[in-house]
């Protein structure tokens, strides 16, 4: 019974990083294609993404986030598609929750994956370029009761995006 548990957890460790794009590397040491960087250019040329949101939404609207992706690099880099906005709703790639921190369920598809992701579920963004899409909330989370909500980007750790702030929207009937 152990070893399942070794397995498991060791095939969680790999699924989870298998869609991340480079790593974080210390001064002097080599990136996944193996050249040579130190920290602070590897942080400031990794691909990042950036929401937004209207402040406030009627009852009778929808409630449309805005995802875009940014490529600060002088080369293209490429991200996985998988737990972002770029697809379908496939997945639980946000946290919504209201004020009192009761997360509002999600109503999407939930897809099994296989791994390593195909050739096909990485887009690629140009060298000092950007990507947005827009998506409709209310599709693919339960936001019923008016109130004020946070929305906060969890995919990160499939998708290789880095994203450090949440947005914020009053949702009003």
């Amino acid at each position: 019974m152990k070893n399942y548990k070794l397995i498991l957890s060791a095939a969680a460790v790999l699924a989870l990083s298998a869609c991340s794009v480079g790593s974080k590397t210390s001064q002097g040491q080599t990136d996944s294609a193996g050249t040579a960087q130190t920290a602070d250019s590897t942080e400031s040329k990794v691909l990042f993404a950036k929401m937004s949101i209207s402040d406030a939404v009627k009852g009778s609207d929808s409630v449309q986030l805005k995802f875009t992706v940014y490529n600060p690099a002088d080369t293209a880099q490429q991200f996985c598609k998988w737990h972002t906005p770029f697809e379908p709703l496939m997945s639980k790639y946000l946290d919504v929750k209201d004020e009192s921190g009761q997360e509002a369920n999600y109503k999407g598809a939930m897809a099994k994956r296989i791994m390593p992701p195909p050739a096909d579920s990485y887009i690629k963004v140009k060298p000092k370029d950007s990507l947005s899409v827009t998506v409709n909330l209310l599709k693919g989370y339960d936001i019923t009761k008016p109130g004020k909500y946070t929305a906060i980007y969890v995919g990160q750790n499939m998708s290789g995006l880095v994203i450090k702030d949440s947005v914020t929207f009053v949702y009003e009937k």
